[in-house]
């Protein structure tokens, strides 16, 4: 109940009829509100966060029967995947074990191998170490395995997928 000025009880108010279009209100009152809109992202198609890029190593890893397996896949390597190996003790005595020991919990597919770790890895060819620590270092600093390049002879910039190539390939 509202009071007057004076401190005595108004009358009751009469309900409000609704306002019209005509009134200058867009909707009545007693109309129920409109669904919400949908967030742009539900219609907008969702881009995935890639977790997963297969590589092929430029030689290829020799095992004991000497099957060569060269096709990969390394995954985005977490916090944990980065921290775990620092309480490695063949990392503590020589820190250029790190890789190794990272590498391997990492790629969770090299050819045929049932299982892949720091051992495999620690047997890889020089140059296909360095590849896998090239490789690493584009999908998990970068996000991506495209670089930004220029054509030498128009100047025109493009992209270039890195990522599953051989290496000197094109």
């Amino acid at each position: 109940m509202r009071r007057a000025a004076g401190g005595a009880p108004a009358a009751p108010a009469a309900p409000e009829a609704p306002q019209t279009a005509a009134a200058g209100a867009d909707f009545p009152r007693s109309a129920p509100a409109a669904a919400p809109a949908e967030p742009p992202a539900a219609t907008a198609p969702r881009q995935q966060l890639r977790t997963e890029f297969p590589f092929e190593l430029p030689r290829g890893y020799v095992d004991e029967s000497g099957t060569v397996h060269r096709d990969g896949v390394m995954r985005l390597s977490t916090a944990r995947d980065e921290l775990i190996p620092l309480r490695d003790v063949r990392v503590q005595e020589n820190p250029a074990y790190l890789s190794v020991v990272l590498l391997g919990r990492v790629i969770t597919r090299l050819g045929t191998l049932s299982m892949v770790h720091d051992g495999i890895v620690e047997n890889m060819f020089a140059s296909d170490l360095a590849f896998l620590q090239d490789f690493y270092r584009q999908i998990n600093a970068e996000g991506h395995t495209r670089a930004a390049v220029e054509c030498p002879h128009c100047s025109e910039p493009f992209e270039v997928e890195l990522g599953g190539s051989r290496l000197g390939e094109s």
